[in-house]
């Protein structure tokens, strides 16, 4: 993804699986601590509002909107960490693992201080 958008421009923003199906809407970003870029989207799917989190690296802006590279079902089944607060790093190392992906160098070596979290930035309020 862009690292020159704004992440509060990506709340409100329809998402889209790989093939092109809506999934939801995005309600929260998170941000790295440690550098600021947008790192997590969580994304409003289905009739409960559950919030499912996406990686935004692998991800794309379009005109419709947020275009997410993974299908919808393993979107879907993404942990649930509830939104509102920091990931852990444990959290989102449960993240990477899910979507197959792998951890970015600078956090592989040298491992993440225990304290090191992601912020988030507000979104929708529910």
């Amino acid at each position: 993804m862009q690292t020159d958008i704004d992440p509060r421009s990506l709340i409100g923003c329809k998402a889209y699986d790989e093939h092109g199906t809506k999934i939801g809407t995005v309600d929260e970003v998170y941000l790295d601590d440690a550098t600021g870029r947008p790192q997590w989207a969580a994304i409003r799917t289905g009739l409960f509002h559950r919030d499912a989190f996406v990686p935004l690296e692998p991800s794309s802006l379009a005109s419709g909107g947020l275009q997410v590279p993974f299908d919808r079902e393993l979107i879907k089944d993404a942990p649930d960490f509830g939104v509102g607060r920091h990931l852990s790093p444990e959290q989102e190392l449960q993240l990477y693992h899910h979507y197959g992906l792998a951890l970015p160098t600078s956090e592989r070596t040298p491992p993440p201080p225990e304290d090191h979290d992601f912020g988030r930035i507000a979104g929708a309020e529910g």
